[in-house]
């Protein structure tokens, strides 16, 4: 069985690539490498430098031919989204609808797509948000993300095009990059391990969902073959951590001398976001096996190796 891994060599991908190829897969890996690095790709996955956007990837699938799809390329900076929506959108939707016409032109037997918790939900009306809460996303990333799920309705009800969305919470881990906007925990580790200061926007009460690279692997591999109707899950810890939280348990783990100081709120960030992950327990038997203290050791340890 052959599976096609857009962005594999970015963060999550890569994760999944090695997971696939230790199972026996053959894999293929398409990525532009804007932000993925070619040293995280498996050296037994097949690589092909390609934009998601571009009229080339129906060479790959024609020649790849591939079973499944995993669709993990993106921009995945929420502030980028908001300065330029044009880019985001280019990518997002048209790039997810280039990969959507091959799967169906290429007869893939199913897709999955890596979506978004906390940016698709928006405000939470109720923590943690089961898959049933008000889709309200309050920026141009989330709105592309839910956008890619219609997509995926769509083609499956017109085309016949099996597939799974997995709405991640804030997934964070080795590889992950310190110098986006979505990595805090990466960020914040790379920094303390550099002897600099940490910045914690506003009071740093804002929560979020802390989900390690490793439990999102295992969700994307039961879900790849998970032949029900269910279609979308979400994939958090359903627990609540505030960002002093982190930096606090980072601190323990790397050095509590650190000192860390307060900046300015970022304008329009939520307050809280969490997800539940009990449908994903249900139907997929998945559920969150890294305790955030352990999925931050590792981290660590990681960041101390390439520092």
């Amino acid at each position: 069985m052959k599976v096609l891994v857009t962005g594999g060599a970015g963060f999550i991908g890569s994760h999944i690539v090695d997971r696939l190829v230790d199972e026996g897969y053959d894999v293929v890996v398409v990525d532009d490498l804007s932000s993925g690095k070619e040293e995280h790709i498996n050296k037994r996955a097949k690589f092909y430098k390609l934009d998601i956007r571009d009229q080339e990837l129906e060479s790959v699938f024609q020649k790849e031919l591939p079973d499944y799809v995993s669709h993990h390329a993106a921009q995945m900076d929420v502030r980028r989204s908001v300065s330029d929506p044009m880019f985001d959108a280019t990518v997002n939707v048209l790039g997810t609808i280039n990969i959507l016409q091959n799967c169906v032109r290429y007869k893939v037997k199913k897709i999955t797509f890596a979506s978004s918790g906390g940016a698709i939900y928006g405000e939470q009306e109720v923590s943690p948000a089961p898959e049933t809460h008000p889709l309200r996303p309050v920026s141009p990333y989330g709105v592309t993300k839910l956008a890619g799920e219609s997509y995926l309705y769509y083609y499956k009800n017109v085309c016949g095009l099996d597939y799974t969305a997995l709405r991640y919470a804030n997934v964070y881990g080795p590889r992950q990059d310190p110098f986006g906007e979505a990595g805090v925990v990466a960020i914040f580790i790379q920094k303390m391990l550099k002897g600099e200061q940490p910045v914690i926007n506003g009071d740093g009460e804002q929560t979020r969902d802390f989900v390690y690279v490793g439990d999102v692997v295992e969700a994307n591999i039961l879900a790849m073959t998970e032949n029900r109707t269910e279609n979308i899950f979400n994939i958090g810890t359903g627990i609540e951590t505030s960002i002093n939280q982190i930096v606090n348990r980072l601190r323990g783990i790397i050095d509590p001398s650190v000192e860390v100081k307060h900046g300015p709120p970022k304008s329009g960030e939520q307050r809280r976001s969490v997800i539940g992950y009990t449908k994903a327990k249900d139907v997929l038997h998945w559920e969150p096996g890294f305790p955030l203290v352990n999925g931050l050791e590792e981290t660590c340890k990681y960041f101390k190796k390439i520092c």
